[in-house]
């Protein structure tokens, strides 16, 4: 196979160490954004993370609940507003320091904080305190029956680690500051941080002293991570040989990597949905050549553009049938899905217009399109096919994709009229997305809430589900919630993700539903 110069730049990087059996020589289209563990809650950035920190309770590599720092959890007996979490004993971080119930008061408040993008999971948690040095305590605000379910992305720091070096603070990375817990790591995690070079490569070695060395298979013992943003430079990398594994096969290549000698492709379900989000609450938007108002805040218009969307069209053209085209923001595997919903959005180009000139747009508008190149499975290809489809309905789009590093801020900071984005659900449940994508952007909630809607009946039935511990109440409530973010037409749903790994054949792992490999389950044979 002949190697561009560029590619072979790339490669050279990566294999710049010496490799031994046990080096796991990994790539994916977009790096961490930063090693804070509470800056981002984005995908590639906690897994990354989970490679060298921990959380109380992780999940496995099928998506089960497992003891990590924690070795078992319940609420108290005679009082549902405490959850006690026993410590696992004998843990050690990084540098030598023991780990106790104080690092998890610490990580827990640190994680509440203003800056962290975490704060939404700890919004029903009113205090965390230290029993002993083993034992903690999860005060809600209210009983909160699936507080563990939004535990298992939230890292512990040590405090005392944080405290001399200027971390006790979670990193503004919207601000674009950057601290010394953003490029430097001390955690109790199967992996020891080498040397990082954001954006091409990251370098990581075994814990000698990890706790789990007698659980977990821990074969790799190098991991070499190279961020590798081109499609074809990626797939490359891994059919020469020069990566052993990557997250994201391109859908155009699945069959070649496939059916090349060493290699295999693995294959499921993405715990994830894909879709389009809306600047509907200001009175105008900057971004669009309609002076005075706001296209968008007209439900019309949003259910018009919906409707102009052809996912089956995107499923088999842009993403060769890995995608299962979707009605509703939630992924099948999240509680509060329903069939029914995620089958309605249908596509009507004639209905769609006859929407825009009810609602007085029948000439249509311009707006621009904000999309990532970086982070979703032909996260641009989409974009770049909706742009057309939406061009039936009068709507003229301009594009302007760029990396995830650039991209997300648009939305946190509020600076995107029409953007993409990716959703998944670690807690499998709907609140998760309730708390960060439709309640009003606040303080302790909201925070990827771009498109300024803003329902105080609708918030105050989202905080309630952190404490109904009726089931059947809280599914009727989630119920109650969906269909107002149905009917108004939040969001313009788009696919359901499909994984594709692929690796050499001496990598043992099953795909995980959250796109998040942990290396300490990984054989090498």
């Amino acid at each position: 196979m002949k190697v561009t110069g560029a590619i072979a730049a790339v490669l050279l990087a990566t294999t710049a160490l010496p490799v031994t059996a046990e080096t796991l020589r990994w790539a994916r289209a977009g790096d961490s954004l930063t090693l804070d563990p509470h800056a981002q809650n984005e995908g590639p950035t906690h897994t990354l993370a989970h490679q060298m920190y921990e959380p109380l309770i992780i999940r496995d590599m099928a998506g089960a609940f497992q003891p990590a720092l924690a070795t078992d959890w319940a609420p108290k007996a005679d009082d549902p507003n405490v959850w006690v979490f026993n410590l696992r004993q004998g843990v050690t971080y990084h540098d030598g320091a023991d780990f106790t119930a104080e690092d998890v008061v610490f990580s827990i408040n640190r994680a509440k904080s203003e800056n962290s993008n975490m704060k939404e999971l700890l919004s029903s948690v009113v205090e965390v305190r230290a029993v002993d040095d083993h034992t903690v305590e999860f005060v809600t605000d209210g009983p909160n029956p699936i507080l563990p379910s939004n535990l298992t992305n939230l890292f512990m720091m040590d405090k005392g680690w944080a405290e001399a070096n200027g971390a006790v603070d979670v990193q503004d990375i919207e601000g674009g500051e950057t601290t010394f817990a953003a490029t430097n790591t001390n955690g109790t995690g199967p992996y020891k941080l080498v040397s990082r070079e954001p954006d091409v490569r990251t370098v990581l070695t075994i814990n000698e002293e990890y706790w789990g060395k007698n659980d977990f298979p821990l074969d790799v013992t190098e991991i070499v991570y190279t961020p590798i943003q081109n499609a074809a430079t990626r797939v490359a990398a891994l059919l020469s040989g020069e990566v052993d594994f990557i997250q994201d096969v391109p859908v155009q290549d699945l069959g070649r990597v496939a059916s090349t000698d060493g290699l295999v492709v693995k294959t499921a379900p993405q715990n994830r949905v894909i879709f389009f989000g809306m600047n509907l609450g200001a009175d105008d938007i900057a971004r669009d050549n309609v002076e005075g108002a706001n296209p968008l805040a007209d439900a019309r218009v949003r259910k018009a553009m919906s409707m102009a969307i052809n996912r089956d069209a995107i499923k088999q053209v842009v993403m060769r049938d890995q995608s299962q085209p979707a009605g509703m923001i939630a992924p099948p595997f999240v509680n509060g899905w329903t069939a029914e919903m995620d089958a309605s959005a249908k596509t009507d180009i004639e209905a769609a217009k006859a929407l825009m000139a009810e609602a007085g747009y029948g000439d249509g508008f311009s707006i621009q399109l904000d999309c990532p190149n970086d982070r979703y499975i032909n996260d641009e290809a989409i974009c770049q096919a909706s742009v057309g489809m939406l061009a039936q309905i009068g709507v003229t789009v301009n594009l302007d994709a760029k990396p995830k590093a650039q991209h997300f801020p648009l939305i946190t900071n509020g600076e995107t009229d029409f953007y993409m984005l990716g959703w998944g659900v670690p807690t499998y449940d709907s609140e998760y997305i309730f708390n960060f994508l439709v309640h009003t952007r606040t303080d302790e909630r909201g925070s990827w809430n771009g498109t300024g809607y803003s329902n105080p009946e609708l918030d105050a039935k989202i905080v309630r589900l952190a404490s109904e511990t009726d089931l059947d109440a809280r599914n009727a409530t989630v119920a109650e919630i969906w269909q107002v973010v149905q009917d108004e037409q939040l969001y313009i749903p788009i696919h359901h993700q499909v994984l594709n790994w692929g690796m050499a054949d001496k990598v043992g792992i099953d795909v995980s539903p959250e796109d998040d490999p942990k290396m300490k389950f990984f054989t090498m044979n």
